[in-house]
């Protein structure tokens, strides 16, 4: 009687093939639905500004989008926020009944809500183009394009680098407030090759 084979467990999936992300590119990101190039653009206090020059930067922003129909805004934390810290302390007031201890848990939550104010206002603002089967010339001429359509219309704009794509992205998911420190590939820095066997291959 022949042995019945067992099933093969699937592969899960990662999150960098779930969002579809393949490798970091020389100007930009590579994903499954093309290159994306992100640019930082300062944001504008638009409280102090008159109604008239509100109305030129809104014109400003049309302009820009009428000249790169496909291109993607963004708008997120530039900082890490506490929400989950907070509530996890707030569980536990809730449950603590050694004063001293709930006075500790207040100081914390006090100081969480102090940073977070501070970093209140702290917001970035991301164009993203997406760019697809480009040779690296061509990605070339259209970053440099993008980049000088934006500033054109009065946007202070910053292509992203590597680095930056990284702390965007940490912070996106939630990860981590150093993301351009993490490396590229999970557990890269503690894999150290011997160069001495390298070489006896």
């Amino acid at each position: 009687m022949a042995k019945k084979e067992k099933p093969q467990k699937k592969k899960g999936r990662s999150l960098q093939e779930m969002v579809g992300i393949r490798a970091f590119t020389k100007y930009g990101l590579d994903t499954n639905r093309g290159e994306l190039l992100f640019y930082m653009v300062s944001p504008t206090n638009i409280s102090v500004l008159s109604y008239v020059n509100i109305e030129i930067k809104i014109r400003h922003l049309m302009m820009v989008l009428s000249a790169l129909p496909d291109i993607e805004i963004t708008c997120t934390d530039s900082s890490e926020c506490f929400d989950g810290n907070k509530s996890y302390l707030q569980g536990r007031l809730a449950e603590e009944k050694n004063p001293k201890v709930r006075k500790i848990i207040k100081k914390d939550i006090d100081f969480l809500d102090h940073i977070q104010m501070e970093m209140a206002t702290a917001r970035q603002f991301l164009f993203l183009a997406r760019l697809k089967n480009q040779k690296d010339k061509q990605v070339f001429d259209a970053a440099n394009r993008i980049g000088k359509v934006i500033s054109e219309q009065g946007f202070e704009v910053q292509r992203m680098k590597k680095a930056k794509i990284k702390r965007f992205l940490a912070l996106y998911f939630e990860a981590s407030m150093n993301g351009e420190a993490m490396p590229d590939l999970d557990g890269e820095q503690f894999y150290e090759v011997d160069d001495e066997e390298e070489t006896k291959d």
